[in-house]
């Protein structure tokens, strides 16, 4: 009697921590994941950063990643360029005010095939006060089994924006006319997912 009991239990809280996380839940591994980015610098040079505090729910039903659902929140503090003034200023109402505007949302909601490998998801990004559509160029690097036993996928995505279209309002130039810190910001991303 105590077995079975036992054992219906046991069943119970399967189902119960199924229902919670779900079979199309994917954890995103955030020692093997990056989220950086690329600014011109003086025109002819480049300035590179990341965030690393950042948290990222991933969805997908389908063994393709067809159905994919993408929910991102950036804490603009984290921000890191490897150079404490400039990422203080970075953080100031130049540029991201991360008093005010705390967080980077992106909530990804459509997704298109492309091929095999490549993908276009579109979603809404919210920097500071502002919201706009936009889509990501996404690779699926591919997906296997690790020696751990987990199912892992790993993605490359990019995107290219205009900080200016987010308030990122800082425009000193320089005696040719260029900014010091450049208007287009590419976005890359590289995700492992597990479960």
């Amino acid at each position: 009697m105590k077995r079975t009991i036992l054992l219906f239990s046991l069943i119970l809280t399967g189902i119960y921590l199924n229902a919670q996380t779900g079979s199309k839940g994917w954890k995103v591994d955030k020692s093997h994941t990056t989220i950086s980015f690329t600014v011109p610098h003086l025109v002819i040079s480049e300035v590179t950063g990341t965030f690393k505090d950042f948290d990222m729910e991933i969805t997908a039903e389908k063994a393709d990643f067809s159905d994919m659902k993408v929910n991102t929140v950036i804490k603009v503090a984290s921000i890191n360029t490897d150079n404490t003034q400039r990422d203080t200023h970075l953080k100031s109402d130049d540029f991201f005010n991360a008093e005010k505007f705390p967080e980077i949302k992106f909530n990804g909601y459509s997704v298109y095939k492309v091929d095999e490998k490549n993908y276009k998801i579109t979603g809404d990004l919210t920097i500071r006060d502002v919201t706009k559509k936009v889509v990501f160029d996404a690779v699926n690097q591919g997906t296997i089994k690790s020696p751990w036993g987990q199912t892992v996928s790993v993605w490359k995505a990019s995107l290219k924006l205009n900080r200016f279209d987010y308030n990122l309002k800082w425009d000193k130039k320089i005696e040719t006319g260029g900014f010091v810190a450049g208007d287009e910001v590419t976005v890359n991303l590289n995700i492992e997912l597990t479960r």
